[in-house]
């Protein structure tokens, strides 16, 4: 049975970590680990379509401590606000409010992955601009929110919440949804041993980062397509898993991203199970990560998928 040991120590605020481990030398050659290390965490299950000229998106995305929830296209969760009616359709946030809270505008219906097609459909503001709705809730950005993943406007107030694909509030799957991430061990073949998060999925690095270099330069598009593994509180990792290795960066958008080996961490959108690896070696610039903190051997594949190249991985 693998165990888990607190980690907060070992998730320093700064970005040099000690390499207590050479790379291309892997001692932990273990296989299916999962352990707890605190942490909020965008998954990989956006979907996304084109929209037109003027019009808008919505995505239905997953934030971890909330569950699922509707962004834009950009990735900024969105919200709905309770001074506003959704029987009839009709808009509060007007002015100052809408400042703080930038309502989701469109010329006509918004496209929407994931969202019943019947509960999408426009409002007429205050000032003549039409706004999305969502089960007849009008929806917002909030002006504080600076990228994908990010919730700062989650019950700022008792009046704002998340919504969720059906236009409900958020609130209530925060409790339930709300579950450790793992820094973890997995072997995959014709790979070997590979750092996994709390559901079993593939840790990558990506070069552009530097090693060391205390900043990750994947944002937007690009963290949509593979999300940083995020920590908040207190941490664990598997106990073979030397905690020296381990740290943490502020990225740009405050939130703190884990590190391993100096290296920001990362999930692949397309990985879509367990033991999968298709994002090793996408655009020459993305690795799986051995337990060490070191990259995987560029020139292994995994037996299960095959990593397609994409000009900058994303």
């Amino acid at each position: 049975m693998n165990r888990a040991r607190p980690g907060a120590a070992a998730l320093s605020a700064v970005a040099g970590v000690a390499l207590v481990a050479a790379c291309g030398t892997n001692p932990y050659a273990t296989t299916g680990r999962q352990v707890s290390l605190g942490a909020q965490q965008l998954s990989a299950s956006t979907v996304q379509t084109s929209p037109g000229a003027g019009q808008a998106q919505l995505v239905t995305s997953t934030v971890e401590g909330l569950g699922a929830v509707l962004t834009d296209a950009e990735g900024h969760t969105l919200y709905r606000y309770a001074k506003d009616t959704a029987k009839p359709p009709k808009v509060a946030c007007v002015d100052a409010c809408a400042e703080m809270w930038p309502p989701l505008v469109s010329d006509s219906p918004a496209l929407a992955a994931g969202v019943d097609a019947q509960l999408v459909s426009l409002v007429t503001r205050p000032d003549g601009r039409k706004q999305v709705t969502v089960g007849g809730w009008p929806v917002y950005r909030y002006a504080k929110d600076t990228g994908s993943g990010i919730a700062l406007g989650q019950n700022v107030s008792a009046d704002w919440a998340a919504i969720t694909p059906e236009g409900e509030k958020a609130a209530a799957a925060a409790s339930a949804s709300a579950e450790p991430t793992t820094l973890g061990t997995t072997d995959i073949g014709g790979l070997g041993p590979v750092l996994t998060d709390q559901a079993g999925r593939t840790l990558y690095l990506f070069t552009r980062d530097g090693r060391g270099s205390g900043k990750s330069t994947c944002d937007g598009a690009c963290a949509r397509t593979w999300p940083p593994l995020l920590v908040n509180g207190r941490s664990t990792v598997a106990e073979d898993i030397d905690t020296g290795l381990v740290g943490q960066i502020t990225r740009a958008d405050g939130s703190k991203q884990v590190t391993v080996g100096g290296w920001p961490v990362y999930t692949y959108a397309k990985d879509g199970a367990p033991g999968e690896a298709s994002g090793h070696g996408v655009g020459d610039t993305w690795y799986a990560m051995e337990p060490n903190g070191c990259r995987v051997d560029p020139a292994r594949r995994p037996d299960a998928a095959i990593a397609t190249a994409s000009t900058g991985g994303y």
